[in-house]
């Protein structure tokens, strides 16, 4: 067991030395579901307060709508957590 964990240290060295850096998607890159497009057009408002919220909660809100198959269940978790975005909180708040 030791032997393991002195092997990921000793790996986590050499990555660090080598000055690796994970490539992270921006956040311009995450696909807004077609649901919470529709939204933004039939409520401006919406929008705007959308893109007020921080980079991790606007993708906590288009990971949490996206994952349905149905489009009615997008369509319900989208109408739930309207109040939520237009008051600027996140999806935990």
């Amino acid at each position: 067991m030791q032997l393991i964990i002195k092997d990921y240290i000793d790996e986590a060295i050499e990555v660090e030395k080598a000055g690796l850096q994970v490539a992270y998607k921006q956040h311009s890159e995450y696909e807004i579901p077609e649901e919470l497009s529709n939204k933004f057009v039939e409520l401006p408002d919406l929008k705007t307060a959308f893109e007020a919220l921080t980079p991790g909660r606007q993708r906590a809100y288009i990971f949490y709508f996206s994952q349905p198959k149905q489009s009615k269940t997008r369509d319900a978790r989208i109408e739930k957590y309207l109040p939520h975005i237009m008051d600027g909180k996140g999806l935990k708040d």
